[in-house]
């Protein structure tokens, strides 16, 4: 069976027509209404890690316990984070019901532990509640400037060992892990957050463009290989155009219908499915659909790159130029145009 796949601008265009863009557009705002909540014990450092995601002074930092006794959201473009006062009693008052206001509407739920206290009791039981909601969750151990570099991978083992679950090391005062480590477990965990967070923090917004990048050229390599003939097309090119809506959402870049479309077919030209239609058409058993992955997820990539380089230029490429690129960036990865 012969695969008949869009090889010509007019074919791209008739295919991006085709497709429901309301959709789609719904489906990435939606992406950026994600909501994240940072809870933990008092004085674990919520409130830093807070302002340091964020780049400003917003959430009241003390060394005293408890200095956050109620809700502090701050809104960074469509994104909600939201800093908790301290799992605990203080005053009488238990802050523990309060926090957990803001667990149930998240999206992902960071649990942040102070790396100076060491674990304790309550810790496991806040550890437990939180699993028992159901929610994408990530156990941070914090201040970990505070401890001796050769007692760090102890220190973590041990956490690891006793919560029986991941732990990333990062201090919030330092900003130490914060973009290697706990960022890409964040878009990990909950890959939809990578819009809302690359758009509403700049200084991550190219890490997080490559992360969507990377998440779309995996998926198309399993669509690619999928042995079954013709069933892969449609959900790869749909996904190859979320990936620039996402991106352009990133960047805070608004798209109607009829610029992405324009953007798409531009960077694409007569080439991204030329070169999808002779490889994938091959009815090799095994090695035909390793080759057919391979070039779907070469494809998705180039054009996730060349539409980051579109928007990191304010849009100043021309169609030539990303046409050029779009070629150039296709043949590093070992794929000839057919």
């Amino acid at each position: 069976m012969k695969l008949r796949l869009p090889a010509t601008a007019k074919d791209i265009r008739a295919f991006l027509a085709s497709l429901d863009w309301e959709t789609l557009v719904q489906q990435v705002e939606h992406e950026m209404q994600a909501q994240v909540a940072i809870v933990g014990p008092v004085n674990a450092g919520k409130s830093t890690l807070f302002n340091a995601l964020k780049g400003t002074q917003i959430s009241p930092v003390s060394a005293v316990p408890g200095t956050t006794r109620r809700l502090v959201q701050e809104r960074l473009g469509p994104f909600l984070l939201v800093d908790t006062p301290g799992f605990g009693k203080i005053d009488g008052v238990d802050l523990a019901r309060i926090a957990f206001r803001s667990v149930e509407p998240s999206n992902l739920v960071i649990l942040l532990l102070d790396g100076a206290a060491g674990l304790r009791q309550t810790d496991r039981d806040l550890y437990r509640k939180l699993v028992d909601t159901k929610r994408p969750l990530i156990v941070v151990l914090n201040k970990i400037d505070l401890l001796d570099k050769t007692d760090l991978p102890h220190v973590l083992a041990n956490l690891e060992g006793k919560l029986g679950a991941d732990v990333i090391p990062i201090s919030a005062k330092k900003e130490t892990g914060l973009a290697n480590r706990l960022f890409p477990r964040i878009i990990e965990s909950h890959p939809p957050l990578a819009v809302s967070l690359g758009r509403a923090l700049p200084a991550y917004r190219r890490q997080a463009a490559r992360r969507l990048v990377r998440n779309a050229s995996t998926f198309n390599a399993l669509v690619g290989a999928e042995p079954v003939p013709g069933l892969d097309i449609p959900l790869l090119l749909s996904i190859q155009v979320r990936l620039v809506l996402r991106l352009a959402a990133i960047y805070g870049r608004a798209m109607t219908t009829r610029s992405a479309k324009e953007l798409i077919s531009t960077i694409t030209g007569g080439m991204a499915f030329r070169y999808l239609a002779a490889e994938v058409a091959r009815p090799l058993p095994g090695v035909g659909w390793l080759v057919s992955g391979a070039v779907a997820a070469a494809g998705t990539w180039t054009i996730g790159q060349v539409a980051i380089r579109y928007f990191d230029s304010e849009r100043s490429l021309t169609p030539r130029q990303m046409k050029r690129l779009y070629r150039r960036l296709l043949h590093r990865r070992g794929v000839q145009d057919a």
